[in-house]
């Protein structure tokens, strides 16, 4: 039985790319198209699709109102189809908080080449959203925002009475993909400010990463921006990859420094998170936290692995609380993962292993 998909768009050009590529795939089958929500509306209650693909802007009624009044009154996988701008990037974040599985640019349609790159991007995402576990969104809980932050640098204390000698010699790796805008948020979230500098791998396009850093620097207790090539890492501070370049770590004298290549993709990703996850066996060692997060595939799982071999500590988000259960699936079936947690828990069992280690003198 093929999956039937609905698609939602107000360019008739749209629509009708759209249609050619997800029915060129034979496990898939678009069962109708809409120029806005009033027709979708209805074509939903007609041909009861699996899984809806959903401009932003359109007519009659904006596609963030009409997803939230989905999302609401009938849950269902949806895929945003959003313009690579601004604007385009910051409803996609709202999107995703109000509970779409995934997003995905607007093609550009004037290369083959990209086509194709597309059809394979757009299959594999609609399948995914078809398996995910649909996400009603409650309203957010987030830590209140401090007034004023303290210098990084320097700073003893906090972060749960942690030891600056803790805060300045470990280091926190974060690995997500579909799903991972909201669980990242809600793990960076339950952490106080004041921890060791962690780094970030999302897979998302440049443009969209530079709004997400934006977004959870608005929310979190500490400080979150894009990572940039040779800044050094500091505590109270975590570094989102740019969507442009892999992220990787390079111990210098007192610490660690970023490092950002345009390299060819890993796995079909880039940034992708066993790029990060390599780098830090080879530079922190033991002194490494890995944490991978919901996502489709299997980015992350070997460089996962790679860590725990070198001493690091590892968790990886359950089953139950994952939108799609690829990379930490994938990470527990070659024994990477030390620790398995719901996502509501993630955050403070990274906190209760760092408070650990100080028990323990720093050994992790």
């Amino acid at each position: 039985m093929a999956i039937k998909v609905l698609i939602v768009d107000d360019s008739a050009l749209m629509r009708s790319m759209l249609s050619e590529v997800i029915n060129s795939a034979s496990d898939l089958e678009v069962v109708g198209v809409a120029p806005d929500p009033i027709v979708a509306r209805e074509m939903i209650k007609t041909h009861n699709p699996d899984v809806l693909t959903l401009d932003i802007e359109m007519p009659k009624m904006d596609g963030l109102d009409f997803l939230a009044r989905l999302m609401r009154l009938r849950p269902m996988p949806v895929v945003m189809i959003s313009s690579l701008t601004q604007r385009g990037s910051e409803a996609t974040l709202q999107a995703l908080e109000l509970g779409a599985v995934d997003f995905l640019p607007k093609p550009k349609l004037d290369s083959t080449a990209g086509i194709e790159n597309y059809r394979v991007e757009i299959c594999e995402k609609v399948r995914a959203a078809y398996g995910a576990r649909p996400r009603v969104p409650l309203r957010a809980v987030t830590a209140p925002k401090p007034l004023l932050r303290e210098p990084s640098e320097g700073v003893g204390g906090g972060g749960g009475n942690l030891p600056e000698r803790v805060l300045q010699e470990k280091l926190v790796l974060i690995g997500a993909s579909t799903g991972g805008t909201e669980a990242i948020k809600e793990v960076l979230c339950s952490l106080p400010g004041q921890m060791p500098g962690i780094l970030i791998v999302q897979h998302m396009p440049e443009m969209f990463t530079a709004s997400f850093a934006k977004r959870l620097d608005g929310l979190c207790q500490m400080r979150v921006k894009e990572a940039e090539h040779g800044e050094k890492v500091l505590p109270g501070t975590a570094y989102l990859a740019p969507g442009h370049s892999h992220l990787s770590l390079r111990r210098v004298v007192g610490g660690y420094v970023c490092e950002l290549a345009q390299s060819e993709p890993v796995n079909r990703h880039r940034p992708a998170v066993d790029v990060l996850f390599h780098s830090a066996a080879k530079q922190v060692g033991a002194n490494a936290l890995g944490v991978i997060l919901t996502g489709m595939g299997k980015d992350g799982a070997q460089g996962l692995l790679a860590m725990k071999q070198a001493g690091a500590w590892t968790i990886g988000q359950d089953q139950e609380s994952c939108v799609v259960y690829g990379m930490p699936r994938e990470a527990a079936a070659i024994g990477a993962l030390d620790d398995v947690a719901p996502l509501k828990e993630i955050g403070q069992r990274v906190l209760s292993r760092l408070r650990g280690i100080e028990r323990r003198g720093l050994r992790a």
